[in-house]
């Protein structure tokens, strides 16, 4: 099915028009048909000469609802512009159109009534250069008679060639279903009703509604009972286990959205593309409803906010020309919100309550205290981010504004002002994720790289001013790039930096420990000389380890043994046990002049040391392939095994 609204002035026969077509009466109110004024948001519904359903969302006319009209016509796709031939170009036209120029509605009918009262040629002619000045330049214009039935075939034709041409909308886009009715049925409980513009629901499906859960018990479309419906289309929808259900609020797919009260928007002027403001074009205009002629007033105050009138639309326009105070629609939500300028056309809104919200939507902002007769939607509000960051500096604006002037709702934009996303984020602010960098963590590649590049430096300087550490613990190093998770750093570590026991070192780790590229020129002083004080006691002994107690009285505690072992001074043989780099080399070649193969008592004895250095010595020999044993008690050397 498809869903159209209507638009114009009051009392052009919108209603009249619909009801034409439909058979339907699309004014729900007794007070509605009593004063044949529609105060409330109708809707009907008709089967085209192809076969193909179309719903209508009747809007009222009068300048009085105009926040309902914009709730009406918020979600449609297309609109069906109605104008009197008896009545010609009128108030509420033009600010029906401005609404719709800036919602970006490009699909539509332009449909001049009341032909059997006046000739509809001036008035067609008018309301197409209107439209065409407000993006509906390729609407079709046709003049038809709600009264006599004259052109309503022709319109029905019209119709079906609108709805062929409008876009296929995606149906696993996620849900946004803005209400615009809510009511309760006994028996049945809450029922929210609006138009599904893209994506699908089906029955037992759990929805959010303002952060509560709401399942679909049952849907009907068009007052008929279906499993599933996919977008566009008018929808009813009985709900389980939600809150406070009205207008303003919308049903969306969880984590499909991005909730929120604070967006940065790019501001355009509300009907640029006309001009200007319209204004009568001489005597005997029907002025009625408008109080007078209805004429842009005031200019900007100092400061940057007007008194009256649509702002002008000329390049000098920014976001200061608005008033500070404003209201924020979209699909059939009305919200406050406060409008701080960053700096040109981009601002800062806060709206006063949360809004379901992706990058790329587009918001209305309303004067509702402008007098009667002049336009109230002042401009349209693109949004670039959901999700802003903080301004907490001098200057912070005018970056923010800077940064965002060549912006655009994407992906690539957005992680280069927030650097670092996840996927679901993402997702929720409107965006199709591309490949991440770490798990689901996207990066902006520029900040990805920088990271790279520090990497190194911070480890280095970690190294420099604890020199003892095995490397740096891969939280300090996360707390130092300010990443949000370990496996971030983790996956920034690149040769010759390498992971070992959850820290950073320098070079590759092997079986005796990270082996750093420093070497011994890199240690400490103090544990230099106490190297060099080591090594002349080895120097006679060379396979005598001393203890633990003499390695602490010669100012080799355990942090300087591990320094001294990763800088390559020291040769760790066992816990406890350490002896001079190149050691185990010369115990295999003494070894390999035993008879073979031999015993630990034989290797202890020519190696001149202990049991205690011994055994493991030979573990570490082993281990090196300098040594293998032939049976549980003899080993022997294969070097000399092979001669």
């Amino acid at each position: 099915m498809h869903v159209v609204a209507t638009a114009g002035h009051v009392d052009h026969g919108k209603s009249t028009l619909v009801r034409a077509l439909t058979g339907m009466e699309p004014d729900r109110l007794a007070e509605e048909r009593r004063r044949g004024l529609t105060i409330e948001l109708g809707y009907a519904w008709t089967r085209l000469p192809s076969g193909e359903r179309l719903a209508f969302v009747d809007v009222p006319g009068h300048e009085r609802f105009l926040a309902t009209m914009l709730a009406g016509v918020g979600p449609a796709p297309a609109v069906m512009f109605v104008v009197a031939a008896d009545g010609g170009w009128m108030p509420q036209s033009e600010e029906h159109l401005v609404a719709l120029e800036a919602l970006g509605v490009r699909h539509g009918l332009l449909v001049v009534t009341r032909a059997d009262l006046a000739d509809p040629a001036p008035a067609a002619e008018r309301a197409r250069a209107r439209l065409a000045a407000g993006g509906l330049g390729g609407a079709e214009a046709l003049a038809v008679s709600g009264r006599t039935g004259q052109g309503l075939g022709e319109l029905r034709r019209a119709l079906d060639r609108l709805v062929a041409a409008l876009p296929v909308p995606d149906p696993g886009a996620p849900v946004r279903l803005w209400i615009d009715r809510a009511f309760t049925v006994r028996g049945s409980g809450t029922v929210v009703t609006g138009t599904l513009p893209a994506g699908t629901v089906t029955a037992g499906d759990e929805l959010d509604l303002d952060g509560v859960p709401a399942r679909v018990r049952a849907l009907e479309r068009l007052k008929e009972p279906v499993t599933s419906v996919t977008g566009v289309a008018r929808v009813a929808l009985n709900l389980r286990g939600q809150g406070a259900a009205g207008r303003g609020l919308a049903l969306v797919t969880p984590g499909g959205w991005t909730y929120t009260d604070l967006v940065d928007v790019r501001l355009s002027p509300a009907g640029s593309g006309g001009g200007g403001p319209w204004r009568p074009s001489g005597a005997g205009v029907d002025d009625s409803g408008g109080g007078g002629p209805w004429r842009p007033g005031g200019r900007a105050r100092a400061g940057g906010s007007r008194e009256r009138g649509l702002p002008p639309p000329a390049g000098g326009w920014d976001a200061a020309d608005l008033p500070g105070r404003l209201t924020a629609h979209i699909g059939s939500a009305a919200v406050v919100c406060a409008v701080r300028p960053l700096g040109g056309r981009i601002a800062r809104l806060r709206l006063a309550g949360r809004l379901p919200l992706h990058a790329g939507d587009v918001l209305l902002l309303r004067d509702p205290g402008r007098g009667r007769g002049e336009v109230r939607v002042l401009a349209r509000a693109s949004v670039l981010d959901p999700r802003p960051p903080g301004l907490r500096r001098r200057g912070a604006a005018r970056e923010r504004a800077a940064e965002l002037a060549e912006a655009t709702p994407d992906a690539a934009s957005l992680l280069r002002a927030h650097l670092l996303l996840r996927t679901g984020d993402l997702a929720a602010m409107g965006c199709v994720p591309g490949r991440p960098v770490c798990g689901d963590w996207h990066a902006d590649p520029a900040h990805w790289s920088r990271l790279a590049e520090r990497l190194p430096e911070v480890v280095r300087r970690h190294a420099s001013a604890r020199p003892l550490e095995p490397g740096m613990p891969v939280e300090a190093a996360r707390h130092e790039l300010a990443l949000p998770e370990r496996r971030l750093v983790e996956a920034l570590v690149r040769p010759p930096l390498a992971l070992d026991a959850g820290r950073i070192v320098s070079g590759p780790a092997g079986p005796a420990g990270p082996a750093g590229p420093a070497g011994p020129a890199a240690l400490p002083a103090p544990v230099v000389r106490a190297v060099e004080r080591l090594g002349a006691e080895l120097s006679a002994r060379p396979f005598l380890a001393p203890e633990a107690g003499r390695l602490a009285e010669l100012g080799l505690g355990p942090r300087e043994l591990a320094a001294a072992v990763r800088a390559g001074a020291l040769l760790r043989v066992a816990d406890g046990v350490v002896l001079l780099p190149g050691t185990d080399v010369l115990a295999g070649r003494l070894l390999a002049r035993l008879p073979q193969p031999f015993t630990v008592s034989q290797a202890r004895q020519a190696l001149g040391t202990s049991r205690r250095v011994a055994v493991p010595l030979l573990e570490h020999l082993d281990r090196r392939g300098l040594t293998e044993r032939a049976d549980e008690v003899h080993r022997y050397c294969p070097a000399r095994a092979g001669r």
